[in-house]
């Protein structure tokens, strides 16, 4: 039997792919959404043992490892962390998931949430299993993104209802920056939906992705993340209104008081003449 153990993290939003590549003398042109790959003598450096041990990294700051040890996996990361210095790796257990792929003749076809089987390979399941698991460990950063938004936001509406607004211009624009950013991370960035290349003239390429998608729950999460990032921007928006009210009546009532100023100094001056 033949197996292939997948490990995905997240290593920040988005990955300087021509400058690792660069240094392990590949040059090539990425297209959006194709992951530089390193395996055997791009590895022999780092790894005791390389054989068999592959590296796939996304633009959008999802690796996917393939048949290697925890500590090999932290010792990559601190490596490409040398070239890109954006990286984060700090805590990469955080975000992390696996799955395992085995081939063997007397396996029949099963795709399960830990463990696919299959009786034969094919070249596409390694690089189709990479992608969702670099997408979905991705969306997973995503998701825990918009909740720890959101429990923010319900503790500004609490205070809201005490008749108090303590949300700063500043610390607004960064919450509807946030916002924006998740919308740019799952619809621009991650192409959730965006088929290999090779899916569109094979039609069991294009199965087994869409296998996997459905697996994952890709289209699902992606439907939840949009509806809680249009609740961010209505309440943001909200917020924003409010805080501009706020101003304009600050501004009218300093206009108030500079009027009332002036006319107690034409007051005095007035008496001031007469005496």
């Amino acid at each position: 039997m033949n197996t292939w153990d997948f490990q995905s993290i997240v290593v920040g939003n988005e990955v300087n792919l021509s400058a690792i590549a660069t240094h392990f003398g590949i040059n090539k042109k990425f297209k959006w959404g194709e992951p530089l790959v390193l395996s055997g003598s791009d590895l022999s450096g780092l790894l005791n043992n390389p054989e068999n041990k592959h590296v796939y990294i996304y633009h959008y700051g999802s690796m996917v490892m393939i048949n290697m040890a925890f500590n090999e996996i932290q010792d990559i990361a601190k490596y490409l962390k040398t070239i890109d210095k954006n990286l984060r790796i700090d805590n990469i257990q955080k975000f992390m998931d696996d799955y395992r792929l085995e081939i063997s003749p007397e396996h029949e076809y099963s795709l399960g949430n830990e463990v696919m089987t299959a009786s034969e390979f094919e070249d596409y399941y390694v690089e189709i299993i990479a992608m969702i698991l670099a997408k979905s460990i991705s969306l997973e950063k995503v998701e825990y993104e918009t909740d720890k938004l959101l429990d923010k936001i319900e503790e500004v509406i609490g205070f809201l209802e005490q008749g108090k607004l303590n949300m700063s211009d500043k610390q607004l624009a960064r919450t509807t920056a946030k916002v924006i950013r998740f919308k740019y991370n799952t619809i621009s960035n991650l192409m959730l939906f965006e088929k290999p290349s090779k899916a569109w003239t094979n039609e069991g390429i294009e199965r087994f992705f869409m296998e996997m998608m459905n697996l994952f729950d890709l289209e699902d999460r992606y439907s939840k993340i949009t509806r809680k990032t249009e609740i961010l921007r209505n309440i943001t928006e909200v917020f924003g209104s409010m805080s501009h009210e706020k101003r304009a009546t600050k501004l009218e009532v300093i206009v108030v008081v500079l009027i009332l100023f002036e006319v107690i100094l034409a007051l005095i001056e007035f008496f001031s003449q007469i005496h």
